[in-house]
């Protein structure tokens, strides 16, 4: 398989990305997708939706036998209404509104987080951060940080398993919803077959960190990421509505 120059720098993108969600279990999209989408727009959101998924699928059978997949239930079960409701939202209202909203709601999530305002990790909680995942997964391309503010007090590897257990059903009914309302092609396969080798390779590379590194607290970097997540979705509903 042969790689043009810009193929090859959208390879170490994808590693790099990888690298960062499977250490902590969100931020490929978040880090991967506005650098792609510079380099070739076919990448958004289709190969980087599934290459994510991908990621989830080989985590998960890492890691099935040590899952607590009850307690993760909850969440799963609500990312399918909450998809359904923002693939309504993006038909109803304009998508800066949502990313407004949405990006302020984030912000402030991350401050009360560091208010020291944490949510226990319950059925009740873990239903609406699934739900609301669904909603701004959908919406805005960004749904792993209302699950992962949920997780913060957690250990790194529970985080990380938990979410990607989350992601591997998430993410295809978010995909479906969009489908069902005419919102989002899946192309550009050829795209996801090139860049799936920077998966595992990403995914190797964080196996390898784990034995370089004994720090298991992944709170600092959750609450980057969310941050981070919060402004990109912020600048979406500025610019949304600078064009509109």
């Amino acid at each position: 398989m042969l790689y043009s120059p810009d193929e090859l720098l959208a390879l170490l993108i994808v590693t790099g990305g990888i690298v960062v969600q499977a250490w902590v279990g969100i931020g490929f999209g978040l880090l991967a997708a506005p650098l792609l989408y510079l380099i070739e727009p076919a990448y958004v959101p289709g190969p980087v939706l599934v290459l994510g998924w991908m990621l989830s699928i080989v985590v998960v059978l890492k890691q099935r036998h040590s899952l607590n997949w009850r307690r993760v239930l909850p969440a799963i079960v609500a990312r399918l209404p909450g998809s359904w409701c923002g693939a309504l939202l993006l038909v109803s209202i304009a998508p800066w509104q949502l990313s407004l909203f949405f990006g302020t709601a984030l912000l402030l999530a991350v401050w009360l987080s560091l208010r020291r305002y944490a949510l226990a990790l319950t059925p009740f909680s873990l239903t609406v951060a699934g739900f609301l995942s669904g909603v701004l997964g959908t919406t805005t391309s960004v749904g792993g940080p209302p699950m992962a503010l949920l997780y913060q007090h957690e250990s790194r590897l529970t985080t990380r398993n938990e979410i990607a257990a989350f992601f591997l059903i998430g993410t295809p009914l978010s995909v479906l919803m969009l489908l069902l309302n005419g919102g989002l092609e899946l192309l550009a396969p050829s795209l996801i077959l090139k860049m799936t080798p920077g998966v595992l390779l990403g995914f190797w590379l964080s196996r390898r960190l784990e034995g370089a590194f004994l720090n298991d607290n992944v709170r600092p970097a959750i609450l980057l990421i969310s941050a981070l997540s919060a402004l990109v979705v912020l600048w979406q509903g500025v610019t949304g509505g600078l064009n509109g």
